[in-house]
Formats: structure tokens, C-alpha cells, sequence
């Protein structure tokens, strides 16, 4: 039986080398059989968290802003397994990933003890160099944090204008990835 993957990809390009590692990765992920649902955070109306502590009132709508959010949050608590999918901005992920990831905590408020909801995680990063170094110390810590599992990384340096991930053994290792899932 397949699984459900949400992929949050948080590259404000869409032809760009972050949303080519998301496309083999789905098309390996579809071609095993899971289901794949993908959000283009750039093109969504997310605001930031407010950091009210007040959402987990309504399990169908459970932050107090309702925008693009409200579209996520039904496949993130159907999902199995959560793509993160970024490009290396300023040595972490975008802020469209950090905004929206940071708004699940609403998900975790319809809990008493706040707990998130368990799931599998991957980790998709593209950037023109490759210091990766604090994006996995954020990434690993917040696995450890929601008792997630981490599933796999891909981690492409070296291709900053859009394109010039083609050819690139990383999406391969996407594509593979998918597969494995």
C-alpha cells in the first residue's frame, strides 16, 4: 500500500535547482506507488506565526489565521512521511519553509501536551556553495525535538542560477531516494 508524502518546497523559483530535486524525488516516490502531494510555498498566501498559543481550537482549522495554510493542513496530518525542500539561503532554509513549517505548530495545539503528530522526514537542499553544515544542526535538532524519523537527505551544492543542477548526480540520488521511501 502506498504511503502519503507532502512535500513543502519552500525555493521561491519554480523552474529552479530546488524544485528539480523535488520533481525526481515525487517521481520516484509516485513511481513506488506513494501518493504525492506538493505545495509551492512561494505561490501561497502564508503569513508568520503570531506565536499566540490560541490555535488548536478546531482540528479542521487549527491556527487562529486562516490563509494558504488552511490548504496544507488536511495532507500534513494525513501524511507519512514530510518533504522539507529548500534552497541554502544565508546558511538555512528559505523563510517561505521556516514560516510555513512553523505554523504546524498549530497541528500540535489540538494536542493537551502539544504533542506533533509523528511522522517520516526528508530533507531536499540545493545551494551555489556547500555549507550545509547549520541547516542539518536545524534539521537533525528538529527530527530529535518532534520524534520524527529522518527518511534521507540530498544535499546539491555548486548550482545557483536555475538549470544548473541539470545533469547533476544529485537527482538521481532524489529520484532514488523516492524510490527507497
Amino acid at each position: 500500500m502506498g504511503r502519503n508524502i507532502l512535500v513543502l518546497n519552500g525555493s521561491p523559483r519554480m523552474n529552479g535547482n530546488t524544485a528539480a530535486l523535488v520533481e525526481q524525488f515525487t517521481k520516484g516516490a509516485e513511481q513506488a506507488g506513494h501518493r504525492v502531494v506538493r505545495y509551492d510555498l512561494q505561490r501561497m498566501q502564508i503569513h508568520p506565526c503570531l506565536g499566540c498559543c490560541q490555535g488548536g481550537k478546531d482540528p479542521q482549522s487549527p491556527c487562529v489565521q486562516k490563509d494558504d495554510m488552511l490548504k496544507i493542513y488536511p495532507d500534513y496530518r494525513e501524511a507519512d512521511l514530510v518533504v522539507l525542500a529548500s534552497p541554502l539561503y544565508y546558511w538555512t532554509v528559505s523563510g517561505q519553509l521556516k514560516c510555513a513549517f512553523d505554523r504546524l505548530f498549530a497541528v500540535a495545539e489540538c494536542n493537551a501536551d502539544y504533542e506533533n503528530p509523528k511522522k517520516e522526514s526528508v530533507l531536499l537542499m540545493a545551494a551555489e556553495g556547500s555549507g550545509f553544515e547549520e541547516s542539518l544542526y536545524w534539521y537533525d535538532r528538529l527530527m530529535d525535538h518532534l520524534g520524527w524519523t529522518d527518511r534521507g537527505k540530498v544535499l546539491c551544492g555548486g548550482v545557483f542560477q536555475a538549470g544548473d543542477i541539470r545533469g547533476n548526480s544529485k537527482l538521481e540520488d532524489a529520484y532514488q531516494l523516492g524510490l527507497r521511501i
